[in-house]
């Protein structure tokens, strides 16, 4: 295929030249490629064959998604073949699209659980995974490249190595009814996961779903958040300690800002909401979300605000502080908060998937002493 592609590029490099001919290229073991250029309007390519070869070659190349984590399993295209194979409820949900692909409706909230299903049950051995109606239904994706970012910001206190097993406990900040961190990041790093959230239902689904995965109750524990307006505190004991926090937080200010989020995911889709209903019909979520998943009074910047609050309270308990921020413009206040508790490093880590970006900031009061003895305390001990 090296050979194909190396013939392809040398016959567009000769564009620059003024008139127009026919260049042939014979290649041993390869089909003859003709490629044409100037006003000579024909076929590109002499032979089917080699017009195959080439686009799959490009097909190969367009396949890995832009921007994911190089441990991300999803940066290729989804190989819905074998995720019907491993789930085959997807079966109903998938459809060639205008490029004749196979692929989902995004905006069918019921496909979208359906593929999660099977891409859980095929990247990490999730078999039995459902969230209840109206519960936010993450993109694998994305969860998966903050775990692996997280992964790699461990790494660099620890010579490069990323500190592997149940020696590594992370503490996520809004576990919800998916429970989706806790799953993969010990799917793929086998650490042990405290998962709190305010929702008692969603709690219980998330224990159901750890029940009915053998292994996971022992990795994965759950705890309730009983104070609507705490984030650490009631949740992180005095003699507790975390190498991690993540966080997805609620990033809307009101119901009015997360459906008017809604809307604009939908004008993305293509799909028009004047049709089919009453303009002041608030839209289906694709991806669902209750309230407290959604948005809090003033928004991610006043929550993120008041975890950094929190965090100066235990900053001897973890290593690292971290959560996403969806919005660049948050960035100011929180970085603000952090100068306000005396942060002693601070990093903005820039993540993307496709056209979509995003980032999460990390924060630690340890220095570099207390550094090293937290990882031959916690980590090298434990190889």
């Amino acid at each position: 295929m090296g050979s194909v592609r190396l013939c392809y590029a040398t016959a567009y490099h000769s564009l620059i030249k003024p008139h127009a001919c026919l260049p042939r290229f014979i290649m041993p073991g390869q089909p003859w490629h003709i490629i044409q250029y100037g006003n000579i309007r024909q076929a590109i390519f002499a032979a089917s064959v080699d017009y195959q070869l080439v686009m799959a070659g490009r097909q190969d190349d367009s396949a890995i998604k832009a921007g994911l984590h190089v441990r991300n399993k999803h940066r290729g295209r989804y190989d819905f073949d074998q995720l019907i194979q491993v789930s085959p409820a997807l079966t109903r949900f998938v459809h060639l699209n205008a490029y004749n692909d196979a692929s989902i409706d995004f905006s069918n909230p019921q496909a979208v659980k359906a593929l999660n299903q099977a891409l859980l049950k095929q990247h990490y051995a999730i078999l039995d995974w459902d969230i209840p109606a109206q519960y936010l239904c993450p993109p694998i994706p994305g969860r998966a490249d903050y775990l692996h970012y997280i992964a790699d910001l461990l790494s660099t206190a620890n010579g490069g190595v990323i500190p592997l097993g149940e020696c590594v406990k992370v503490l996520d900040i809004g576990v919800g009814a998916n429970a989706i961190y806790p799953l993969i990041g010990h799917r793929e790093y086998d650490w042990h996961f405290v998962g709190a959230d305010i929702d008692p239902i969603a709690l219980a689904n998330a224990q159901r779903i750890l029940d009915a995965n053998g292994g996971l109750s022992e990795a994965i524990e759950l705890r309730l958040q009983s104070s609507p307006t705490a984030i650490f505190k009631g949740i992180v004991p005095l003699d507790e300690t975390f190498d991690l926090t993540l966080c997805n937080p609620p990033f809307h200010a009101s119901l009015d800002d997360a459906s008017a989020g809604t809307q604009r995911k939908w004008r993305n889709l293509g799909k028009n909401l004047s049709k089919g209903g009453s303009r002041n019909q608030a839209p289906m979520l694709n991806f669902g979300g209750q309230a407290a998943e959604l948005y809090c009074e003033g928004g991610e910047e006043a929550f993120v605000s008041h975890m950094i609050f929190e965090s100066a309270q235990i900053a001897t308990q973890c290593f690292w502080f971290t959560t996403l921020i969806s919005k660049a413009a948050s960035l100011p206040a929180v970085y603000r908060a952090l100068r306000n508790v005396n942060a002693l490093t601070v990093k903005t880590i820039d993540m993307a998937q496709g056209q979509k970006k995003s980032r999460f900031v990390a924060w630690t009061f340890l220095n570099a002493s207390q550094q090293r003895a937290w990882r031959s305390n916690h980590w090298q001990k434990a190889s």
